[in-house]
């Protein structure tokens, strides 16, 4: 009951956002740049379906387990569980915190709760991961291909000591579990400490299996982790064409290498703000920042963010469809307490 009650709010929650973000950029304003996107607008949206399969297929090879034969849901019902998640996550005020407990919630009856969270969190990890090692590789594209200046070193210093921190602390996180170490932290927070601790003290089983399944992923299933691990990679490389036909709508004689590094670039100026619903403003910002260090108008970037908003629109539109159709139920024969006994290390 609590599930549903949970997966109304975040259907009222998107429907109000959307219906929001379309008031706050008005229909006017979102028919014209449509037209004068023109027929590039279609790739854009199309792009982010290529996108969103690319994830589904590293997320569906987190899940997947031989020994757990619960685990092997349908590519469609990971598919629509990763739109509909992605959906959430646009319109939640900390990026990536509101999709992720919609998703446990829907594979929580499938896989139990443990596996349900594990996978979730294994999945968002690698989503972050790989957009650590994004940010990694378009150095290499920024000192080849970008005139070097005192503010390019400088986002190049940032951007690199950024990432070499991340993979670090990702690499910690992959070799010895992730939950009771960051609820040993919050434990330390003033007036958390007894509530965080006598949690702790009574689902220490539960977040040490949780734990567990994330070593296990890097230690015994190697090969689906670095699957895993490149489709994500290949989804972030795919998300640069939609600044590559943006551009080109506008007129900009813009390569597939400039957008690459317009991408990364603009994408770790939001991140490292990355608080703000929907990212208002710093994308914006990221992006004419982004623009002008390749020497291209910064005022594009104005254009290329409304684009970027109104395929959001488009995609939680269908997110929210999917929402609502979405189920990803146990088999007949199969129940939760079953599940949740399998040995799932």
């Amino acid at each position: 009951m609590a599930s549903k009650i949970y997966k109304i709010l975040f259907f009222a929650i998107g429907i109000a956002t959307l219906c929001y973000m379309v008031y706050a950029l008005g229909v006017d304003v979102i028919w014209d740049n449509i037209k004068k996107t023109g027929w590039w607008f279609l790739p854009v949206i199309g792009s982010w379906l290529v996108i969103y399969i690319l994830n589904a297929v590293a997320f569906k090879a987190i899940i997947q387990e031989p020994k757990i034969p619960a685990s092997n849901l349908s590519f469609l019902a990971v598919l629509k569980l990763t739109i509909s998640g992605y959906a959430i996550n646009y319109i939640t005020p900390f990026v990536a915190l509101g999709g992720e407990p919609y998703r446990i919630m829907e594979l929580k009856p499938r896989l139990g709760i443990q596996k349900a969270s594990s996978s979730v969190l294994l999945y968002s990890l690698m989503h972050m991961f790989s957009h650590v090692l994004f940010w990694l590789g378009s150095i290499i594209l920024i000192l080849i291909y970008v005139p070097i200046n005192a503010i390019m070193v400088i986002g190049c210093a940032v951007m690199f000591i950024t990432g070499i921190v991340l993979y670090y602390w990702f690499g910690r996180v992959y070799k010895k579990g992730f939950t009771l170490s960051t609820f040993k932290v919050l434990a330390k927070i003033p007036g958390l400490k007894k509530k965080v601790g006598a949690f702790v003290t009574e689902k220490y089983d539960s977040l040490k299996e949780i734990d567990n399944q994330i070593t296990e992923l890097y230690a015994e299933r190697r090969e689906r982790f670095f699957k895993s691990l490149a489709f994500e990679f290949i989804a972030r490389v795919v998300g640069c064409l939609e600044i590559f036909c943006t551009a080109k709508a506008i007129g900009l004689n813009m390569s597939i290498v400039q957008s690459l590094i317009i991408s990364s670039g603009s994408s770790l100026f939001a991140n490292l703000i990355f608080f703000f619903p929907m990212q208002l403003g710093t994308r914006e910002g990221g992006l004419a920042l982004a623009l002008k260090s390749v020497g291209m108008p910064a005022s594009a970037g104005i254009f290329i963010g409304i684009i970027m908003r109104i395929r959001e629109v488009v995609w939680i539109m269908i997110g929210l469809a999917l929402m609502r159709m979405s189920k990803t139920k146990a088999e007949p024969n199969e129940t939760l307490e079953e599940v949740n006994n399998m040995n799932i290390r």
